[in-house]
């Protein structure tokens, strides 16, 4: 696999992020809407992934990459699977994280509710993540990572901008800490269409070999 950075809009992702184990990028893309007709650029996004889910994703073998970007099972079980995975995001426009957390707050929440989920253990858990953004500002640049373990089903969120230092938040509930992860990783749902036509198609390739 050649070592150099994958260009996502002018943003470099590196092939390889190293957490407790080498997790490579598997699929990028960008979360963007259009404003009578002028396309707005929000964030840049990698996911990086442990190789071995290949192997939880075998039932797929053959698919082709379209087949799989239409097929939000085959996305729940990416989800699902128990390997590590990481998800990269970087600012493309200048926003308050304000308005980031109200955007993440209101997908997970209405994840949540469709799944009879939402209780007051999340609606805390929700709060304190909403929380963690509400006082960052995201600069051009800055880089806010998920990273969700293999072993346990929580999250760590790290925001890092230019002149100050790493910020972190654990989510430890379960539910928000999956849903977080289907707003990103949810097949048709997820927040970046041009993520998952990227993530299909490498696991279909993955998967053929």
């Amino acid at each position: 696999m050649s070592t150099e950075a994958v260009m996502v809009d002018e943003i470099p992702f590196p092939q390889v992020i190293n957490t407790t184990k080498p997790l490579s990028l598997f699929g990028h893309g960008i979360t963007d809407i259009e404003i009578h007709f002028l396309q707005i650029k929000f964030t840049a996004i990698g996911v990086y992934l442990e190789p071995e889910i290949v192997g939880h994703l075998q039932q797929w073998k053959g698919k082709a990459g379209n087949e799989l970007g239409e097929d939000d099972y085959f996305f729940e079980a990416l989800i699902a699977a128990p390997a590590e995975k990481l998800l990269r995001i970087v600012v493309i426009k200048e926003i308050k994280g304000s308005q980031y957390g109200v955007q993440l707050e209101s997908a997970v929440r209405d994840r949540l509710a469709a799944d009879d989920k939402y209780e007051e253990e999340e609606e805390e858990a929700l709060e304190k993540v909403v929380e963690f953004f509400q006082t960052k500002y995201f600069k051009k640049n800055s880089v806010i990572t998920f990273h969700f373990p293999s072993t346990c089903a929580t999250a760590e969120i790290v925001f890092a901008t230019e002149g100050k230092e790493e910020s972190k938040l654990k989510v430890e509930n379960e539910n928000v800490a999956e849903m977080i992860k289907k707003w990103y990783l949810g097949g048709t749902r997820g927040v970046s269409p041009s993520t998952i036509t990227s993530l299909a198609n490498s696991l279909s390739a993955q998967l053929s070999k």
